[in-house]
């Protein structure tokens, strides 16, 4: 797997105001995009209620719900592609900036947008589209924030860099699960369906186009500048060479994308569903535990991309998947007998979720910086079209033959954890 020795040469030195500035930026304006992709799963009942007929049976309406939430990943593949693409050829803080205002708009739109009981058919049809285009636009700025944070901070230092704007994506989870939990808290049930539903997605769309002011502060990484300069950039189409010379370390990526997207998507954004339907706890309870698992698994990120600068990734994924299998099915299978052990047990694995803070490290290391967007962006947006769609269906389906539903599929991915962050280690990395 080529490593990033074709990246032109950082010298040797310590994080400078600069580079903290541009951390901060990046973190905070990726925790409010993310706040606004990942908005709608916290109020997927609702809309489900709103956006389909009302004598549709119950089960198909949330499955049809979580589809509408599913097709925004089916879109990150094609939207990550074009804009790394374009971020590979004309500048990195370019893309950037626009993937922010392609998710503000439709997060706003959403907020506006008339129901099943307005408008028919329409309502679920135009809810479809501005997730696709929500899609779109995730697909360009996770791979562009981590290549543009990567690039700006010395070599010694990427695995913190990449783990802090992780934990600046997974901070934009929390804000959305505090926002539910205080929407689920000031109103009634009634007043939610009828009009409170809307504020967080209204909060989002304006959050998201200050991020874009804060884009615009920004400059561009250091690499492609001097790629620029050495006249150095890609001659052919950037993913034609990354599908040619670059076939390993898609694989690896793909693999740890499915680690970093089984860790969200089960433990974090469906386990306080589960919480409520298979244990009984009541919402606001099952929130606040979530939103706890949130505070630790951002510790977690953090945490997993110092140590990958300090001891290799590799043994970063060995000891962090064991950890995160240990935690997780002792949470999931305690939690039957013994209620009380929600919060601690919850944060305890959330702080192993956080073992994902080291995945981008690996990625952007992987792919030479003259084709580092698109080999980077094509692994991870594929793998989560593939494995974050289908992830929710696979585990709802486990849980109709076992309440341990969620344990058995993190089980199986941190297997997969343990095998790659083996390799890893194997080859040094």
């Amino acid at each position: 797997m080529p490593s990033s020795a074709a990246q032109p040469a950082q010298p040797a030195r310590p994080l400078t105001r600069s580079d903290y500035k541009t951390l901060s930026l990046s973190a905070l304006g990726g925790a409010l995009e993310f706040y606004d992709f990942i908005i709608f799963v916290f109020f997927a009942t609702v809309v489900g209620k709103l956006f389909f007929p009302a004598d549709m049976p119950e089960w198909l309406r949330l499955m049809q719900t979580f589809g509408i939430f599913a097709a925004g990943y089916l879109a990150r593949p094609l939207g990550g592609i074009v804009m790394a693409h374009f971020g590979d050829l004309l500048g990195r803080k370019k893309m950037f900036t626009l993937s922010i205002f392609m998710m503000a708009v439709p997060t706003l739109i959403m907020g506006l947008l008339p129901t099943y009981a307005q408008i028919g058919l329409w309502a679920p049809i135009l809810l479809l589209l501005m997730r696709v285009i929500q899609g779109a636009a995730i697909g360009g700025e996770v791979p562009g924030a981590w290549v543009f944070v990567s690039e700006h901070v010395p070599q010694r230092h990427i695995g913190y860099a990449c783990g802090t704007l992780t934990a600046g994506l997974t901070a934009g989870i929390l804000l959305g699960s505090l926002v539910a939990t205080a929407i689920n808290s000031i109103y009634t049930p009634v007043e939610v369906a009828d009009y409170a539903w809307r504020i967080p997605f209204l909060l989002g769309g304006v959050f998201g186009l200050f991020s874009v002011y804060l884009r615009r502060l920004l400059h561009e990484t250091p690499v492609f500048a001097e790629l620029q300069l050495r006249k150095a950039l890609a001659e052919e189409l950037p993913l034609r060479t990354v599908l040619r010379d670059h076939r390993g370390a898609i694989v690896i990526s793909m693999l740890l994308t499915w680690l970093l997207s089984a860790g969200i998507i089960v433990v974090i954004l469906m386990t306080p569903t589960v919480l409520q339907t298979v244990y009984k706890f009541p919402a606001i309870t099952a929130l606040e535990a979530n939103s706890v698992a949130i505070v630790f698994l951002s510790l977690g990120c953090v945490i997993s991309g110092v140590l990958a600068d300090r001891f290799g990734a590799g043994k970063v994924f060995v000891f962090g998947s064991a950890l995160l299998l240990a935690t997780s099915w002792t949470f999931y299978h305690g939690l039957l007998d013994n209620p009380q052990w929600l919060f601690p047990m919850y944060a305890l694995t959330g702080l192993f979720v956080g073992t994902i803070g080291a995945v981008p490290y690996v990625m952007v290391k992987a792919f030479p910086a003259v084709v580092r967007f698109s080999g980077l962006s094509f692994s991870y947006n594929l793998a989560y079209a593939i494995f974050g769609g289908l992830t929710p269906m696979v585990v709802t389906w486990l849980l109709k033959e076992s309440p341990m539903g969620p344990a058995y599929y993190v089980a199986i991915i941190c297997g997969i954890g343990l095998l790659v962050g083996l390799y890893l280690w194997a080859k040094g990395r």
